[in-house]
């Protein structure tokens, strides 16, 4: 091997190029389900809260308002925190470390919700879950990003994500069949969350650590091992690999990644996105967590209203299974602009109150844009930043994007008290639609190389 500087740089462009031109996923199967087993905690823990408040509401002898900030916002606060800090520890220690990490965490604070005894305990191990799930969503998303080929890229992160929405789309019926009819139903519902994220840490000892990160932290012999064991399951398969084309290398680093992101055309960038994430939030973490709430406060029982919500969770796989289709296919901020459009429709439907085929029907809407949305604009995100800052940059855009979802869980409740039902749920649905709005001025990126990308 060539040690020196020019000779290095011309290994580490020759194994991304390399590694661009894997026309398909180059770790075997179960890898996929091993990542998107952390997704799904990431969404269970995300839905059962709103499914949760409302025994614990009762037993704790807690005010509406008490709920949202101890137990909503206090989980939000923790995950903006835990992406920010934990994803700038990746970007300077490697994925795989932290991969390993936040769900230790996200398990720790899981099985501490179940324990609590008071609404204090609760809130603090709602800070820890939230610290393990916001890390852990960043860094699935910047991992698939670095390792998926260029061509499918928006294909295997759709593919991750159903698996991981199956979360989001199973925990209504598990809250169903626990929390209305035990006293303790809500303990098990979190409980059940930390025994995943445990067994989510197991599986992920054999993920192979990101190439990207290897050759910008000169680790390029681990990084050729690595690539080399990709190329070789890819071609044990009968697959041809066509010639590599030339890639530009970026081999700066050194500084603290918070700093390539506040400068040039990363700057704008953070704006752009984080100004996306906070208007789709306030929307999404209202819906998520006071629809329940907020229907029995209609005189909707507490079962019909989980009961709706469950029927309609079914378009979260759906909306993921259509993005495996077309996020190639559709450049990823139009696909994210569709999507908005269905929310919208869907929170006009829901807030109507016309029946329980419209809330059931306006359910099923919200839960397909969230499907659509998601994955898409987390690819979107991540593949948006250069490697040497790209956890970083993801962490800020969505972390404080979701200072938004602390506004929606809170200011919901409020536009419908004040206003009506109807007026609550379009107001959500609108800033929706103008987080798809946003999406439009953002890079061109569907099948794109990432240094071509980002930088």
């Amino acid at each position: 091997m060539n040690k020196s500087p020019e000779g290095i740089a011309a290994l580490d462009g020759d194994i991304l190029a390399r590694m661009d031109r894997l026309e398909h996923w180059p770790l075997p199967p179960l890898s996929i389900l091993v990542i998107g087993l952390g997704y799904f905690f990431t969404f269970f823990d995300i839905t059962d809260i709103g499914f949760a408040m409302p025994p614990i509401a009762a037993q704790f002898r807690l005010t509406h308002s008490e709920i949202l900030f101890f137990a909503l916002s206090v989980g939000l606060i923790g995950y903006i925190a835990g992406s920010y800090v934990i994803g700038t520890l990746a970007d300077k220690y490697g994925r795989y470390k932290m991969l390993l990490l936040t769900m230790v965490v996200t398990g720790i604070g899981s099985f501490g919700d179940a324990l609590s005894t008071n609404m204090v305990e609760l809130s603090f191990f709602r800070f820890i879950t939230g610290l393990g799930v916001g890390a852990d969503l960043n860094l699935v998303s910047v991992y698939l990003a670095e390792i998926a080929p260029p061509g499918i890229r928006g294909k295997i992160t759709s593919l991750t994500f159903l698996i991981g929405i199956l979360g989001q789309a199973v925990t209504p019926f598990i809250a169903l069949a626990v929390v209305p009819g035990f006293y303790s139903g809500w303990r098990a519902l979190f409980g059940i969350g930390g025994v995943i994220a445990f067994i989510a840490v197991a599986l992920r000892y054999e993920l192979p650590e990101s190439p990207r990160w290897l050759i910008l932290n000169g680790k390029t012999k681990k990084a050729l091992n690595i690539l080399e064991k990709m190329e070789g399951y890819i071609k044990g398969r009968g697959i041809l690999l066509k010639e590599p084309a030339p890639v530009k290398v970026n081999a700066e680093s050194g500084k603290f990644p918070t700093e390539y992101v506040f400068k040039g055309v990363y700057i704008r960038r953070l704006a752009l996105f984080t100004s996306m994430w906070f208007l789709w939030y306030i929307g999404n973490y209202g819906f998520l967590g006071d629809s329940a709430t907020l229907l029995s406060f209609r005189h909707v029982s507490l079962f019909s209203s989980i009961e709706y919500l469950s029927l309609g969770a079914a378009g979260y796989p759906l909306g993921a299974a259509l993005m495996i289709y077309l996020s190639d296919r559709i450049e990823r901020k139009y696909s994210i602009i569709g999507a908005t459009f269905i929310w919208l429709a869907a929170m006009l439907l829901f807030g109507s109150l016309a029946g329980a085929a419209a809330i059931t029907l306006g359910s099923f809407l919200a839960s397909l844009a969230l499907g659509m949305y998601l994955q898409v604009a987390y690819t979107y995100t991540a593949e948006s930043y250069p490697t040497r800052a790209r956890a970083t940059g993801f962490a800020l855009s969505d972390g404080i994007g979701h200072l938004g979802g602390a506004l929606g869980a809170l200011l919901l409740p409020v536009l419908v008290q004040r206003y009506s039902f109807f007026g609550g749920f379009a107001a959500i649905g609108i800033t929706g639609f103008l987080a798809g709005i946003m999406a439009l001025f953002g890079p061109s990126s569907t099948g794109r190389e990432l240094e071509d990308i980002s930088g």
